[in-house]
C-alpha cells in the first residue's frame, strides 16, 4: 500500500481547486470533462465546479477545440492513431461533433496516408513468408486496429503490391 493511499484525500476550497485547476489547464491542454471529473475528485460540488469551469472558459484555460485539435495532432504524430480511433477518444471525452470536425482537419491527408503506407510496410516485412493474401490481411487488421479507414487501408495495400 501507498503512502497516500492511507491518508483521506484533503478537500479543496472552491479559490484553492480555481487555482490548482488552472496551473493544470496551463500546464497541459485539457477537456471540460477531465477538468469536471477532476474538480468532483477533489472534493467539490456541483454549483462550485460549474462555476469554475465557467470561469476556466471566459479566462481562456478550457478551449474545447483547441484541446481536440492538440489531442488529434498529438494522436496521429506521436502514436500514429488513424481519424477512426481518434474520434472515438474525442467522442469518450464528450467533445462537440463540430470540434471533432475541426480536430479531424489539422490532420493533413497526405501525411496520413504516407503514415498508413509506413504502418503497413513495416508490419508487411514483419512477415515476409507465407501467402501475400493473409499477410495483407494481418497488416490490414493491425491498420484497422490503429484507427485506420478499411478503404483506405485495401487501397493502399494494393498500390503497395504495384
Amino acid at each position: 500500500m501507498y503512502e497516500d493511499d492511507k491518508k483521506p484525500k484533503k478537500k479543496l476550497t472552491p479559490n484553492q481547486a480555481t487555482v490548482k485547476a488552472q496551473n493544470s489547464c496551463a500546464y497541459q491542454e485539457r477537456c471540460q470533462q477531465e477538468m469536471r471529473d477532476k474538480l468532483y475528485e477533489w472534493g467539490l460540488y456541483s454549483n462550485d465546479v460549474e462555476n469554475i469551469i465557467a470561469n476556466l472558459i471566459s479566462d481562456n484555460f478550457l478551449n474545447e477545440e483547441r484541446f481536440a485539435k492538440a489531442y488529434a495532432g498529438g494522436k496521429f504524430r506521436i502514436k500514429k492513431w488513424g481519424r477512426i480511433k481518434i474520434k472515438i477518444e474525442l467522442k469518450r471525452r464528450k467533445i462537440s461533433d463540430y470540434c471533432i470536425k475541426k480536430a479531424m482537419q489539422e490532420i493533413d491527408d497526405i501525411d496520413y496516408i504516407k503514415t498508413l503506407k509506413d504502418i503497413l510496410t513495416k508490419k508487411l516485412k514483419e512477415n515476409p513468408k507465407g501467402k501475400q493474401q493473409v499477410r495483407n490481411y494481418k497488416a490490414a487488421q493491425y491498420a484497422m486496429s490503429r484507427g485506420f479507414e478499411g478503404d483506405l487501408i485495401w487501397d493502399v495495400l494494393k498500390q503497395l503490391e504495384s
